[in-house]
């Protein structure tokens, strides 16, 4: 349980986005594990479930993520159910962002890894940490931190851009004569 725990702290503390690639059956740690990602993308014959209850045991590792992801009452209902849900119904209630049939999920994957890496390293890094900042701030407070780090953000493009122009004309200068 621990070995779990240390895995989902991980993950989450991560500093860029951990993408989840889900096929076949997601059940218990497994389930906790990806919840612990930023995104899941799943294949079409994916099913996820929480069945600790129907071998004697509560879900204690990770599963207080999935409220965050699928709300309390469908959090209520895989863990005091046992109930297993299809890729498309895990679509429908957030626990995966994104369903593709089977054949086409490394493909899905690596788009989302795509779009991913075209933002800067920076500003995905300050994104990823901002959101972990959301998850216990009030709305306010996460409002005002946004624009706190936006502005560094900014300041610091600004700074990098300017450098970069200078280098630019000195070669350019350089160049001419």
């Amino acid at each position: 349980i621990t070995m779990i725990h240390r895995l989902c702290q991980a993950i989450r503390d991560c500093p860029v986005p951990v993408v989840c690639r889900l096929e076949g059956y997601t059940l218990g740690a497994g389930l906790e594990i990806a919840a612990a990602c930023d995104l899941r993308i799943a294949a079409d014959n994916a099913f996820f479930g929480m069945p600790e209850v129907k071998v004697g045991v509560p879900s204690v590792v990770e599963a207080a993520l999935l409220p965050r992801l699928i709300g309390w009452g469908r959090t209520s209902w895989m863990v005091l159910t046992a109930e297993n849900i299809d890729a498309a119904t895990g679509e429908r209630w957030g626990m995966v962002e994104k369903v593709v049939p089977a054949a086409k999920l490394g493909d899905a994957v690596k788009h989302c890894v795509d779009n991913i890496v075209e933002g800067t390293p920076k500003s995905v890094r300050a994104q990823k940490r901002l959101m972990r900042r959301w998850e216990r701030l009030p709305l306010d407070e996460a409002a005002a931190q946004a624009g706190t780090i936006s502005y560094e953000l900014l300041t610091n493009l600004g700074r990098e851009l300017s450098l970069r122009l200078r280098r630019a004309n000195r070669t350019i200068h350089q160049l001419e004569t």
